[in-house]
C-alpha cells in the first residue's frame, strides 16, 4: 500500500525500517537514514492486524516524532479494537478505549500534535476516546463502492441494504440516490435471526453494506432473507474484511449466493489470501490516503 501511495503522489518518498528481533524475541528496531527525515513531514503507515505486532509498531510511532521532524501523521486504515467500544455488563473491557489512549500518548513533533487517518471506524463516537494530543481524521471507503455500483450493468436496479439499524444510521447519507432496505437481527446464542424491518428487495440487486465482517454469519443470514423476499441478486461491501480463521472461504463455496463481495485492502492478511478469488473484489485505499495526506 505504501508503494501505491507513493506512485500516486511523486512528492512522497519511502523510508526504511529494519524490523528485527533479539534472541529473546523482543523487537530490535532501526530507522534507516534517521538524519534524512529531520525537518520533514513524516507519515507512518501502520497495520495492527495482529496483536503481536502492535508493540513494535508503537515503539517506532512513539520515536519518529522525536527525530526532529516537521510534523508527524499516523495512517491506520483499520482500527482493530473498534467493535469493543462499550461496556454492556460489569467486567467487560472496552479495548477500543485502551488503544485510543495509547495512540493519544504519541509525543508531539515540531509541528504539534499527531494526526491519524482511520477509515470507517466502527462507531463514530470513538473519536471522543482520543485525547487532545492526537487529531483523528475519519475517512471512508464508501466512495470507492459508489464508483463500482455506477459501473454495474444493472446499476438502475441496485438497492442498498443494511444488516442492522446501526449500519443504516452510519452509512445512509452516502446513498441518498438509492432505495434502501433495513434489516434487524436478534442473537439467540450462536444463532442470528434476521428479518427485514423496512424496504422492498423484490426484483432488485441488493448490496449489503457494513463497516466490517468477522465470521460473516450475519451477512449470510441477511442474504438468505433477501433472496426469500425476491431479490434477484445479492452482493456485499465491507470496508474491513477481517475474516479470522479464513472465514472468507464461506463466501467462495458454490451456492453462497453472493454476486460480488467488495472489500478494501485495509486488512492485508485477508487481501493476500482471497485476492483474485470470486466473488471478492479488492478496492484500493491508496488514492484516498494520498488525498488525506494533502489535507
Amino acid at each position: 500500500m505504501a508503494r501505491e501511495i507513493a506512485a500516486i503522489d511523486n512528492d512522497i518518498e519511502l523510508g526504511e525500517i529494519a524490523w528485527k528481533t533479539f534472541p529473546d524475541g523482543f523487537p530490535n528496531l532501526f530507522v534507516s537514514d534517521a538524519e534524512r527525515i529531520r525537518g520533514r513531514h513524516v507519515a507512518f503507515l501502520a497495520s495492527f492486524h495482529n496483536a503481536s505486532v502492535i508493540f513494535q509498531q508503537l515503539s517506532v510511532i512513539y520515536s519518529l516524532p522525536k527525530m526532529f521532524v516537521a510534523s508527524f501523521r499516523l495512517i491506520l486504515p483499520f482500527f482493530p479494537t473498534g467493535t469493543m467500544e462499550r461496556v454492556d455488563k460489569e467486567g467487560e473491557i472496552p479495548t477500543a478505549v485502551t488503544l485510543a489512549r495509547m495512540l493519544s500518548n504519541i509525543p508531539p513533533s515540531r509541528g504539534g500534535p499527531t494526526d491519524t487517518i482511520i477509515f470507517d471506524i466502527h462507531a463514530l463516537q470513538e473519536r471522543f476516546y482520543f485525547g487532545d494530543a492526537i487529531t483523528p481524521f475519519f475517512g471512508s471507503g464508501i466512495p470507492l463502492l459508489l464508483e463500482q455500483l455506477e459501473q454495474l450493468e444493472d446499476a438502475k436496479d441496485v438497492v442498498i441494504a443494511y444488516p442492522d439499524e446501526g449500519a443504516s444510521k452510519r452509512f445512509h447519507n452516502f446513498f441518498t440516490k438509492y432505495e434502501e432496505v433495513v434489516c434487524t437481527k436478534v442473537r439467540e446464542g450462536e444463532k442470528r435471526i434476521v428479518t427485514i424491518k423496512e424496504g422492498e428487495p423484490a426484483g432488485k440487486h441488493i448490496v449489503i453494506v457494513d463497516d466490517l465482517v468477522q465470521s460473516g454469519g450475519t451477512l449470510i443470514e441477511c442474504a438468505k432473507v433477501l433472496a426469500r423476499e425476491g431479490a434477484t441478486k445479492v452482493s456485499a461491501y465491507v470496508t474491513h474484511g477481517v475474516f479470522p480463521n479464513e472465514s472468507w472461504r464461506r463466501f467462495t463455496a458454490a451456492g453462497s449466493g453472493f454476486e460480488h463481495f467488495w472489500i478494501t485492502d485495509s486488512c492485508p492478511q485477508t487481501v493476500s489470501a482471497c485476492s483474485g478469488t470470486k466473488p471478492f473484489v479488492v478496492l484500493k485505499l491508496a488514492a484516498s490516503i494520498a488525498r488525506a495526506l494533502q489535507v
